[in-house]
């Protein structure tokens, strides 16, 4: 969430208006297109999700000490990107602004692709030189109040879709296709590019409504919650003189002694499956801890739910 602060991509957005009006009032959709694709976006959900821990009131009081960094940052950099303004050709500057979200979308659909597209922060880079004009250069020292406003919104909002996330995590977790997410996320911030381009023929919040739908396909209620996969695992008791535990969706079939020597018959629908422990390498310690069923382990880089 703070790497649009570092990469320029925030500035960049700031000097090019997209955050403000032609009359230089707020506007409420480039503040939430910011909030929400810039900050937000589905690089923060995938995080918040798959690989923050602790408890939900540790995650909260996590995204709210990195808000109270954020929000002065970003007002901050709204400050000096006007003191940056006087120093560009804005119509060129303007050109590279769009073309650093269209980047960002392409790398947020596909890495492949973005192996071949160089880093926001380059683009950036470029397009300061491109654009510099030194002739105009002025010191702003009572910056814009709705300029200033408008990003510490923007950064607001990203923090406020953060906490949302988190707060529903233990039922989003599961329940939420992270791969469509992503990828409905790049198309929005490829409508937020041609809209920062002006090359949409609309004035319409597209950017917002793409990613809308985006959020309503990605979310699967009928998906396992966070409760349900705590069961996984579990030993349920069959009565008194029997046992047998539910892993992955198999039932081990009890009633006698399993020992080394001998096949595991495990009850699975409606087939049954033999699980055959000659093959296994009896040296082998490693083997007998990993889950079974393709999943991968706990020192894997995704999650199961992944």
């Amino acid at each position: 969430m703070g790497l649009p602060l570092v990469d320029g991509i925030f500035p960049a957005l700031i000097i090019a208006g997209a955050m403000t009006t032609a009359s230089g009032d707020p506007s409420i959709t480039g503040i939430l297109q910011t909030g929400l694709l810039i900050f937000g976006g589905s690089a923060t959900v995938a995080v918040i999700l798959a690989e923050m821990d602790g408890t939900r009131r540790e995650q909260l009081t996590s995204i709210l000490l990195l808000g109270a960094l954020l929000i002065p940052i970003a007002v901050a950099e709204a400050a000096v990107a006007e003191t940056i303004e006087t120093l560009l050709n804005f119509e060129v500057f303007h050109r590279f602004a769009g073309l650093v979200i269209l980047a960002i979308a392409a790398k947020t659909a596909s890495s492949k692709v973005g192996e071949y597209l160089p880093s926001p922060s380059v683009i950036i880079g470029l397009g300061l030189v491109a654009s510099f004009n030194p002739s105009g250069f002025e010191l702003i020292v009572n910056p814009d109040t709705t300029r200033l406003l408008s990003a510490g919104a923007a950064a607001g909002t990203g923090v406020a879709f953060a906490g949302s996330v988190a707060l529903f995590a233990p039922r989003l977790r599961g329940s939420v296709d992270i791969d469509l997410f992503r990828f409905g996320s790049s198309v929005a911030l490829g409508m937020l590019a041609l809209d920062v381009l002006g090359l949409m023929p609309t004035k319409a919040p597209v950017a917002l409504g793409v990613l809308g739908v985006t959020a309503l396909f990605a979310f699967d209620p009928a998906g396992s919650s966070e409760a349900d996969d705590e069961l996984d695992g579990l030993s349920v008791t069959d009565g008194p003189d029997s046992s047998r535990t539910v892993a992955s969706g198999a039932v081990a079939d009890g009633g006698d002694d399993i020992t080394s020597d001998d096949s595991v018959e495990a009850d699975v629908g409606d087939d049954d499956a033999v699980y055959d422990d000659s093959s296994q390498d009896a040296s082998d310690d490693d083997d007998a801890t990993e889950p079974g069923y393709g999943y991968p382990g706990e020192d894997g880089s995704r999650a199961p739910w992944l």
